[in-house]
């Protein structure tokens, strides 16, 4: 029998939130992960916020919108708040009740501003990483490191002459500016959106554009970045940057896998100083790793395994929307960086410990 097409408009709703969830779900054991994360936060957060005053959005509730944002490839905050106000799936991972009342847009931008800092990001991505470490998923030995444009939020309308000598901007309006045949430079250019972004282009028949460098170190095991760091882009960034993650996270005796763009005498020459293996891949000429290095078993199994970090790379520009930074200033965009890749092992870290086999229990002896 046919049903009818009856439509008519529930005044009240008897079902649980919870109970709309899958039980399946995978957001249901991500949950269990970014709960915890934030649960040992509390202090931090303690710290940030005045015991006066009206109260704000909870940061826990701000955190796990923002999350979504990245997995999700929400492109806007205002889209955010849209997919916060229908979407039950967003709710209940938020935090929200049926009937509860989203965030005016606004209010949560500002609301992020104030909480969503480098450091903020960096505690947060510090803690999902204790507890990979924690779970035995990162290796303490052999490592990949790599770097990676990220497109600032300004055009090159925006790129004018530091002494102001360019031309008038009309009204309500960008200039019309003709850059054909102009040399324009860092040294003598600055862009007034953001003036910390720099012009910049890895390949010599690549476009130039205002860009940062994001720079990321993964443990081979398991594909997991246990530093990032973002700088501006100059020609220096990408050895100085790995230098630095290198410093605070391989140990004596490990190695470092990495393209042929690290294959210098300063960056191979300080590795091997530290007693840390260089596994960079070797350029046709005037190569700055020897020959007895290459010929290892291991220098073999680094180039292999070098691509992981790539793929993070490739997860955080085309699912976390870090393609184009969506903030301006080198702090925003490190904290922006920081959180993309944080999300990026929480979702790594959902996969392996599914399918990880956990060793069987025994009573002591």
């Amino acid at each position: 029998m046919r049903g009818h097409d009856a439509i008519q408009n529930n005044w009240f709703s008897y079902i649980n939130l919870e109970d709309r969830i899958p039980k399946q779900h995978p957001l249901r054991r991500l949950r269990l992960l970014v709960d915890g994360v934030l649960a040992s936060m509390d202090a931090v957060f303690a710290a940030r916020y005045s015991h006066t005053g009206r109260p704000s959005i909870a940061p826990e509730k701000l955190l796990r919108a923002l999350l979504l944002q990245v997995l999700y490839t929400v492109r806007s905050e205002r889209q955010l708040m849209e997919q916060l106000d229908y979407n039950l799936l967003f709710r209940w991972f938020v935090g929200l009740g049926i009937d509860d009342a989203v965030w005016e847009r606004s209010v949560f931008s500002a609301n992020r501003e104030r909480l969503l800092s480098e450091a903020l990001s960096r505690e947060f991505f510090e803690r999902v990483l204790a507890i990979a470490e924690w779970q035995n998923l990162v290796s303490d030995e052999h490592f990949s490191v790599d770097g990676s444009l990220i497109e600032a939020w300004a055009s090159h309308k925006s790129f004018v002459k530091k002494d102001g000598s360019g031309p008038d901007k009309p009204a309500g309006r960008n200039p019309e500016v003709d850059f054909s045949g102009e040399k324009r430079s860092n040294a003598t250019h600055h862009s007034t959106t953001d003036p910390e972004a720099r012009l910049y282009k890895k390949g010599e028949y690549t476009e130039a554009k205002l860009r940062y460098i994001t720079h990321a170190l993964s443990e081979n095991r398991n594909g997991l970045i246990v530093d990032v760091e973002t700088t501006q882009a100059t020609g220096t960034a990408e050895i100085e940057a790995a230098q630095n993650m290198i410093k605070r996270r391989v140990p004596q005796g490990g190695s470092v896998g990495a393209d042929k763009g690290y294959d210098q005498a300063a960056f191979v020459n300080g590795l091997e100083s530290r007693d840390i293996k260089a596994h960079v891949a070797r350029k046709k000429t005037g190569s700055a790793v020897d020959g007895r290095t290459a010929r290892g078993k291991g220098y073999a199994q680094s180039l292999k395994r070098r691509k992981i970090v790539e793929e993070a790379f490739g997860w955080v520009k085309t699912v976390g929307g870090l393609r184009k930074t969506r903030h301006i200033g080198l702090a925003k965009v490190a904290g922006q960086a920081l959180f993309c890749f944080a999300a990026y092992n929480l979702t790594r870290m959902l996969n392996l410990l599914v399918f990880t086999p956990k060793p069987a229990w025994s009573a002591p002896a």
